[in-house]
């Protein structure tokens, strides 16, 4: 998932100048997605790992990317985001529930890559077994979710200017040079000599009959979530129509070959056999660390990563929940949910939001593992998430024939809708296929979680969060609406 989200022009942000260019935009895309905490799931894959990762750029990143960028132009001096894109195509009613799966997503997110920051701090240590030990004590994973959450929600609280400072340093020490350094030590790894762990006789091409091989590998798909985000920007590019593509397509090459290097790399080290979903890339770093004769570097590795956990959770922090916060204040959320602190923060949803994390830390009381309660809480995440995607992909595709005659200065095809069909419809499809996949439970966890309980979690847990935003409007006031609000209309209301 995404790690860094950039204020929008259509949530209240200043328009720009027409400053970004190509490699400019195309790095951002890059350090707005790139995530390493993922790549263990996938080392599991091997060779055709990297069929997964080009598969779901092609049906999902890159129609991501480009249809955020046709909205985001048409409606970049408006408020609202995905609140405005879906509203404006299905009614307020589906606008709220996209940005409710938004908001609510990134929510039920945070104790899974918290659990990832948890077990970096556990592998500060120099032995490894006792660092893995540590890793798997539920206490000690707990009890860390859950001062990382509050420290970056004290952190929000105080206003952007810190969640940038924070969030930048954070993206580069946490993510961008670590990434860096595993790539490069696997391939100095292999040139000199390293024994290669991952078997090299499986197929580019996996068995796709094979129900178990799509399942756990659909969690590929939120690697790649947070592109909308990056649409934003398309208003600022020089040239946008011949530019903005090219950025796209540099950017998610790029992005490719981060992921599929860096899974390359940890599986050059760890046998797929052992590869743990939430302790596997700090082993990895620990092995490299080792062959290298570096083994004081391992515990540095670790506190970068747990830093940059921290770092990626404060702008979704304060993110997600500052865009429903405005749509709030439209007259969307009941009066207790538009209160903000001295520095304009949000800080009634903050609480909430923080009280929901909390509950879902004591998860650890019912799943058995650190690693199943990583993976089922993973994929309740995909599930919502892809919710608001399908939803925005046929806005954009329905806003071609309400709207015909809207401004969009970036058009995916602007003499005829048939590449507009493609591209969306590509997305659309590749995000029901993700979708239904997430509900079936991977074979790994079989005899460790209960097929009811697994069931149980998803299906529920996703009914319940759909069900509340339809509720919320059903029941929604005119007193609701703060009369300092400046949020737009839409166009069938003027």
């Amino acid at each position: 998932m995404a790690t860094n989200q950039t204020p929008q022009n259509g949530n209240g942000g200043v328009k720009k100048a027409a400053t970004l260019g190509v490699m400019t935009l195309a790095i951002m895309n890059i350090a707005a997605v790139v995530s390493l905490r993922g790549l263990p799931a996938e080392a599991t894959y091997g060779l055709s790992s990297a069929f997964y990762y080009l598969f779901a750029a092609i049906v999902f990143l890159i129609p991501t990317s480009m249809v955020a960028a046709e909205l985001a132009s048409t409606f970049s001096d408006k408020q609202g985001g995905i609140f405005r894109w879906v509203g404006e195509a299905f009614g307020q009613r589906v606008g709220f529930v996209a940005i409710f799966m938004q908001w609510v997503e990134s929510t039920i997110w945070f104790p899974t890559v918290l659990t990832f920051g948890a077990v970096s701090l556990a592998f500060i240590g120099t032995n490894e077994a006792t660092d893995a030990a540590m890793a798997s004590n539920k206490m000690f994973t707990l009890i860390v979710v859950l001062v990382i959450y509050w420290t970056a929600t004290i952190i929000s609280l105080k206003g952007l200017g810190w969640v940038g400072k924070v969030s930048k340093f954070g993206a580069m020490v946490g993510t961008i040079i670590p990434a860096a350094l595993l790539i490069i030590f696997g391939v100095i790894y292999l040139a000199s000599g390293g024994h290669n762990n991952m078997d090299m006789t499986q197929s580019f091409f996996p068995d796709l009959s094979n129900f178990n091989n799509l399942v756990l590998a659909s969690s590929i798909f939120l690697f790649y979530a947070g592109m909308e985000m990056m649409g934003v920007h398309v208003m600022e590019v020089k040239n946008p129509t011949k530019n903005y593509p090219k950025a796209i397509l540099v950017g998610s090459l790029a992005t490719v070959a981060i992921f599929v290097l860096g899974t390359f790399a940890l599986g050059l080290v760890i046998p797929a056999k052992d590869i743990n979903l939430t302790q596997s890339l700090l082993v990895g770093f620990d092995n490299y660390f080792e062959y290298f004769k570096m083994s004081w570097a391992g515990p540095i590795m670790a506190v970068a990563l747990a830093f940059g956990v921290l770092a990626g959770v404060l702008t979704w922090v304060s993110g997600p929940s500052r865009g429903i916060f405005t749509v709030g204040k439209a007259g969307y959320l009941p009066p207790f949910f538009q209160k903000t602190n001295k520095s304009g923060v949000q800080k009634n949803i903050l609480m909430v939001q923080g009280g929901l994390v909390t509950i879902l830390g004591l998860l650890f009381v019912v799943l058995p593992s650190v690693q199943s309660f990583y993976q089922i809480l993973s994929q309740l995440t995909i599930i919502l998430y892809l919710i608001m995607y399908m939803l925005m992909f046929a806005a954009a595709i329905r806003l071609r024939y309400k709207m015909p005659q809207a401004n969009r200065p970036f058009a995916i095809g602007k003499k005829s809708n048939i590449w507009m069909w493609l591209i969306a419809g590509l997305g659309l499809c590749g995000s029901l296929l993700a979708f239904l996949l997430s509900f079936i439970m991977p074979s790994m966890f079989e005899g460790e979680i209960s097929s009811g309980l697994w069931w149980g979690v998803l299906i529920g847990g996703a009914v319940i969060m759909v069900v509340i935003p339809f509720v919320i409007y059903a029941n929604r006031k005119p007193s609701w609406k703060d009369p300092n609000s400046d949020f737009e209309p839409f166009h069938f209301e003027k």
